[in-house]
């Protein structure tokens, strides 16, 4: 057990929790518990907007899937993961100003209350909701999983030991302090993961004996390592193109990062989030993709992918060094799981407890729920963790997919389009989502592209021809 690596971990976790209690004061002064405990108030400024952001996009796939298919796949898989860059200045450029008046204006506390207010629709609410629990549970499962094999690679414990660790550490501070301890956990996470990625690569190219250096053993195992199509090939134009929707243009689709978008203070933050974010974005996909190819020749012969960044880590830094850096996946994996958290608990506790079986709930029955859903939920995925993937990037990419074949075109032409309407918004759901789960299981990357493009072209083409095709049924929206 490496003790001196623990220690700066265990460190960073006492300041989390110290976080989540102060933030659960907050909680027990607000006179709004839901706005308070899933919102944080709506009172986030630039940097802890784009810092809770960027963590929360950050994830177990970004510090310990995602350099683990790189350390497999090569270059290639660094440039494709380079199509996440303008994720955040998407999501607020498209959503931002627009989407937060407007759920202001609706009182809109999540994602599918914005979505019940503008289409008016029962149908909506409850495709929306099995598709958050459904996909989210996908999403925190592989969360779960990082977590557990970073504590595993620290401390030698097996692997069921670790998850247990990991999964009551996260829950005791997310249920305790709610959005507010979320957003600013981000902000020291978002950080940590930042100065820990920039670390790790100086490391990494030193212990390797210079660029040049592991350059040319990467040349000598494979020279695919370094072409831009990947180490079997598989890297063609047309998926690394189709690759970017799921990662780039889809984002906006994604229920997790949409709210973040309705919880900002004022314009000026969110300027001062799209420059951050970006440039922090930018530094975290790129350089932890590229420390996973630069790690084959200093650490090779790994054969579990998601165990990597662990074991480079602990080869080239020193001991105390080493547990800061790891530090930055522990806190992208708490910071994701922790919204995704949030996300489910508060689908079901304020879109389904509160539209269909208590609309008249009172703050301390509100309260009671939330924390009650939360714990259920986290130990529900705890159980579905056992059994972990090979390599848990794809499972949070399908869960991203799922998410953004039900949700893109029912939120972009829901703040865009006067005349989009509940049956389109219907149609679109139904539709991507159908194709998406049967494409994905029986022809992925069907036609050379990625498993999410003929859901989301479809499901785009649906919704516009539903839309119109119904206008005699449903007034123009006036926003």
């Amino acid at each position: 057990m490496h003790w001196s690596v623990i220690i700066p971990l265990v460190i960073f976790l006492i300041i989390i929790f110290g976080i989540g209690f102060w933030a659960n004061k907050q909680v027990r002064l607000s006179n709004s518990f839901l706005q308070e405990y899933f919102l944080g108030g709506r009172e986030m400024g630039g940097f802890l907007l784009a810092m809770t952001m960027m963590a929360t996009y950050g994830s177990a796939s970004s510090f310990i899937g995602g350099p683990g298919v790189a350390y497999n796949m090569g270059l290639g898989w660094v440039l494709l993961a380079m199509a996440q860059l303008p994720a955040g200045y998407f999501v607020l450029m498209i959503l931002g100003k627009k989407f937060a008046i407007i759920s202001r204006r609706y009182e809109a506390i999540t994602l599918i209350d914005f979505l019940k207010k503008r289409y008016d629709s029962n149908v909506v609410i409850v495709l929306s909701a099995i598709s958050i629990i459904v996909f989210l549970f996908a999403s925190m499962t592989a969360q779960w999983v990082g977590g557990a094999r970073l504590i595993e690679s620290l401390t030698g414990l097996n692997y069921t030991v670790a998850l247990l660790i990991f999964a009551i550490t996260v829950l005791v501070y997310v249920i305790i302090g709610g959005f507010r301890a979320v957003a600013l956990t981000d902000a020291l996470q978002g950080s940590i993961m930042i100065i820990g990625t920039v670390i790790l690569l100086v490391a990494t190219i030193i212990a390797g004996g210079g660029m040049d250096n592991i350059m040319n053993s990467l040349m000598q195992e494979n020279p695919e390592f370094l072409s831009p199509f990947g180490s079997d090939g598989s890297l063609t134009p047309l998926y690394v193109s189709t690759f970017w929707i799921l990662i780039g243009l889809g984002v906006i689709g994604l229920p997790q990062i949409a709210v973040r978008a309705m919880s900002y203070k004022d314009s000026n933050s969110l300027h001062r989030a799209i420059i951050i974010g970006t440039i922090g974005i930018g530094t975290i996909m790129f350089g932890m993709h590229l420390i996973g190819v630069l790690a084959r020749p200093v650490v090779p012969g790994i054969e579990i992918g998601d165990k990597v960044m662990p074991t480079l880590t602990l080869e080239v830094l020193p001991p105390i060094l080493a547990g800061i850096v790891l530090a930055a996946p522990m806190a992208a994996i708490m910071s994701t799981v922790n919204a995704l958290l949030m996300l489910v608990s508060s689908t079901v506790v304020k879109d389904l407890y509160l539209n269909f079986v208590n609309p008249q709930a009172t703050d301390h029955q509100i309260k009671t729920r939330s924390f009650w859903v939360t714990t259920i939920i986290g130990l529900a995925v705890v159980f579905f963790a056992l059994k972990p993937p090979e390599f848990l990037i794809w499972l949070n990419l399908f869960a991203f997919g799922g998410l953004e074949s039900a949700f893109l075109w029912s939120v972009v032409f829901g703040l865009y389009w006067k005349k989009a309407n509940k049956y389109g918004s219907i149609s679109s759901m139904v539709v991507g989502l159908t194709l998406y789960i049967s494409i994905d299981r029986l022809s992925p990357h069907v036609f050379g592209m990625h498993t999410v493009t003929l859901p989301i072209m479809v499901s785009l083409v649906v919704f516009v021809v539903v839309s119109l095709a119904t206008q005699h049924k449903t007034k123009p929206h006036i926003f």
